[in-house]
């Protein structure tokens, strides 16, 4: 393995966090604002980039944090090192309620792709790059744009998503199609397009958006029951002055279909 090899255990349910067991010189990188504690003995350094043992030379680190910028993610990451004599803890907490996902990137082939904003640490040596949507509409219309977050390596990650958390494996020829904001990731076997909800009257006042994401197998796919802007539109939605009184109603679908809340 390239990668370093870390153990962890995640704990909690609404709000979890995940604890890293990190052996001498044994290292982990995550997003800045994700620490939560950590035990004596544990070097934190601010790193350029994703701090993957494939940057080379400046430009390759250069190019490697612009790839992060796209994706949503901040230009710096965090490195934190065992730099003591015996095992030590480093913990991350998820932003909001949901679960925290480990991916094994040996296992899963090297490869998964996830929503921007999903990545919430890993082992030193995995990459954080982004993977552009090939298909025009996939890209203008699939809810999570032209890029998503592209997760590289042979070693552990870890991702969030909002709610509850479904691991669901496709089968050869599968297909599943799903709302584009319920998407948190999926392996690199995964064929991932749109589709046309179809109808008028659906189309105007099925308050679920325009268009469906199609995954289609083989492969692993993980889904959330909440996605972070579901909520958000939520709460502002009943934060205005009078909140949404047509909740539910044509004008609700009407809504909801133009605002986004169904993608």
């Amino acid at each position: 393995m390239q990668n370093h090899e870390i153990d962890y255990r995640i704990i909690g349910e609404e709000m979890q966090y995940v604890e890293i067991e990190l052996d001498p010189n044994e290292t982990a990188v995550a997003e800045p604002g994700s620490f939560m504690m950590m035990e004596d003995g544990i070097q934190m350094e601010t790193i350029f980039g994703d701090g993957s043992q494939q940057q080379g030379g400046l430009l390759n680190k250069l190019f490697s944090a612009g790839k992060r910028m796209l994706v949503g993610e901040n230009l710096f990451m965090t490195a934190y090192t065992n730099v003591g004599t015996g095992k030590k803890c480093v913990s991350f907490a998820s932003p909001y309620p949901g679960k925290i996902i480990p991916l094994d990137l040996l296992r899963l082939g090297g490869r998964v792709t996830c929503q921007k904003d999903a990545f919430l640490c890993a082992a030193k040596g995995v990459s954080v790059g982004i993977e552009f949507q090939k298909k025009l509409g996939t890209g203008l219309f699939g809810g999570e744009g032209f890029i998503m977050e592209k997760l590289e390596g042979d070693g552990m990650a870890f991702v969030h998503a909002g709610g509850h958390v479904l691991q669901k494996e496709l089968r050869p020829g599968e297909l599943l199609k799903v709302d584009t904001g319920c998407i948190v990731g999926f392996t690199h076997t995964i064929n991932y397009d749109i589709q046309f909800v179809g109808g008028i009257k659906n189309t105007l006042f099925g308050g679920e958006g325009v268009f469906f994401a199609t995954l289609r197998g083989p492969g692993t796919i993980w889904l959330q029951t909440l996605p972070i802007s579901r909520l958000a539109s939520r709460v502002l939605a009943y934060g205005r002055p009078f909140g949404r009184k047509e909740e539910g109603s044509i004008l609700g679908g009407l809504g909801n279909m133009f605002d986004g809340d169904g993608m």
